[in-house]
């Protein structure tokens, strides 16, 4: 008997254009001191985006679970997920609610380090909403960029990427609320509020525009895909449906040891009761290990059969290219143990941790080689890129020295995984012996 499906929906993903942004990249002096105190900001400016996977993945989202539910498990951004992605800490306040007062035109002036007269002549409103043209903002970012006022420019930069990348809302235009997160730099559970609050509200809607950071929803899906299926091969030349419902749960990476040191926090109401909201968030109760147990990155079965049935419930919106057994066995799914049984593996956890710790070096590594390549060997010559006095040679002596040092990280990651497969030999034949 043919399985049921359920419809697709038209959803497009606004994606402002980026390249003026892109440009202002050169006039950031010292990209680890930018990250240092802004994030991973840069990155999502060169993110390529594939719209066809994320319009896949929108296929996928289950309102009733508010998260995306696929044949046999499911996955949702969570706070502690994207404040590693954007590189930016929560912080222990209450979030951006709206009932923030409108900071007047001295205040965003003193943020952004330029004059108040400037700030009142281009303040304006589009769409009922007050706010500040990008083409104003970028034209005094290149000034102080020009006059290597760094304060200055980095301000404005950094404002632009909020009002256009991180919380898109009017073309071309910096909107108040994106200034009102800035001035505080709590950003990221708005950012997932905003994740959620588009895919619901064009769920209903039956599809349409998807409005959030679309380069951050990106990169926060492809980290749990398999490399294979992200990046690298599709030789059948599968369509992304196909590729998506033939993962498992074994295929999932489910947990990243990178976020064990990401503080996250629980909460946005998204019925629009905002003074509530405000004094939940006054009233969070933080749990960690004691009272959620371990971290681990399998699928029990209890889990597994859960989500099948929701599945089957829900009804997948594609064919399945396989069937999908009553139990999936393999080393990700152990539907006979417990988590007291789990203990047996913590040696070969830890070996696969130490892994990924020095595999998230290089990726930091890779971030900051990819963000000077441009400048360096794309296009060296670019006339933006000569704007600061030899400009190329500073760029290129900056990559060269990233360079070296990533491939010294790689020389040493061999080594270190040479150590980490030596020492965990002896402890897998042992575990073997009788």
């Amino acid at each position: 008997m043919e399985r049921q499906k359920r419809h697709t929906k038209k959803y497009s993903f606004r994606q402002p254009d980026l390249k003026e942004l892109r440009n202002l990249t050169s006039y950031v002096l010292d990209p680890l001191g930018f990250k240092a105190r802004y994030g991973k900001l840069l990155p999502l400016l060169t993110t390529q985006v594939d719209e066809g996977l994320m319009n896949t993945l929108a296929q996928f989202y289950d309102p009733l679970y508010h998260c995306f539910s696929f044949p046999d498990f499911q996955l949702l951004p969570t706070l502690e997920e994207y404040a590693h992605l954007v590189g930016i800490p929560i912080l222990d306040q209450v979030s951006f609610s709206g009932l923030e007062s409108i900071p007047t035109s001295q205040e965003i002036a003193d943020m952004l380090h330029i004059d108040e007269s400037l700030v009142k002549a281009h303040m304006t409103t589009k769409g009922g909403i007050q706010g500040l043209p990008s083409d104003f903002l970028i034209t005094q970012a290149t000034v102080y960029g020009k006059a290597m006022s760094e304060d200055a420019f980095e301000a404005i930069f950094v404002l632009l990427i909020y009002g256009l990348v991180l919380f898109p809302n009017i073309d071309k235009f910096v909107d108040v609320n994106a200034i009102r997160i800035f001035s505080v730099l709590n950003p990221v559970p708005t950012l997932l509020g905003d994740t959620y609050f588009s895919l619901h509200l064009r769920n209903a809607k039956g599809g349409g525009a998807i409005v959030c950071c679309l380069p951050l929803l990106y990169k926060w899906f492809i980290s749990h895909l398999p490399q294979t299926v992200a990046f690298k091969e599709n030789k059948g030349c599968l369509r992304w449906s196909t590729r998506l419902m033939s993962l498992t749960n074994d295929d999932i990476s489910w947990y990243d040891r990178a976020y064990d040191g990401v503080f996250f926090q629980e909460g946005k109401d998204p019925q629009g009761l905002k003074a509530r909201m405000v004094r939940a968030w006054r009233k969070i109760h933080k749990k960690g290990r004691s009272e959620l147990g371990p971290k681990n990155w399998i699928a029990l079965e209890p889990y597994t059969t859960s989500a099948r049935q929701r599945a089957s419930e829900y009804l997948m919106p594609y064919d399945h290219p396989r069937p999908t057994p009553l139990v999936v066995a393999g080393p990700s799914t152990l539907p006979n143990q417990g988590v007291e049984d789990l203990r047996d593996e913590d040696l070969s956890r830890a070996w696969i941790c130490e892994r990924e710790e020095l595999l998230q070096q290089l990726k930091e590594k890779d971030a900051l080689i990819e963000f000077l390549e441009h400048r360096v060997i794309d296009d060296p010559n670019d006339a933006w890129t000569s704007l600061l006095p030899q400009s190329s040679k500073f760029w290129k002596r900056k990559y060269d020295r990233l360079a070296k040092e990533k491939a010294d990280m790689e020389a040493a990651y061999e080594r270190e995984i040479n150590r980490l497969c030596v020492s965990r030999l002896p402890a897998s034949r042992a575990s073997r012996d009788p």
